[in-house]
């Protein structure tokens, strides 16, 4: 999906990389898609894509903000209500995708209201 350029030009590079998603964000949405699993650093890659190179830093930095924990070779979601809060909007968003279908981006921004036109 195309980018406009201002977008382009102000938006970190690790935010235009994965359809938009940081890597953090990827690997805590696969983590609370499965609040009641715990997977393998490589398991955690291949299913969010996330590089070789990247995904121990990743999971490691995740750890250091409570985000995940691990014991052993496994990981999973941290214990934090927030970490409870965000797994249940997901949960939510998930069902409400499937009875609704899923939101269109573009739709979204077409009838956004600019803040320019607010004044």
């Amino acid at each position: 999906m195309p980018i406009d350029v201002e977008t382009f030009e102000s938006a970190p590079e690790d935010r235009l990389q994965n359809g938009g998603e940081t890597n953090a964000e990827r690997v805590m949405r696969f983590l609370a898609a499965h609040p009641d699993q715990a997977f393998m650093q490589s398991e955690i890659r291949d299913a969010t894509d996330v590089k070789a190179g990247s995904i121990s830093v990743v999971l490691s930095r995740l750890e250091d903000r409570n985000l995940v924990r691990h014991k052993g070779n496994y990981w999973t979601l941290g214990e934090d209500e927030d970490i409870a809060a965000y797994s249940s909007m997901l949960e939510s968003t998930r069902a409400a995708n499937d009875r609704f279908g899923e939101e269109d981006m573009d739709e979204w921004v077409e009838h956004a209201v600019d803040d320019e036109d607010q004044e």
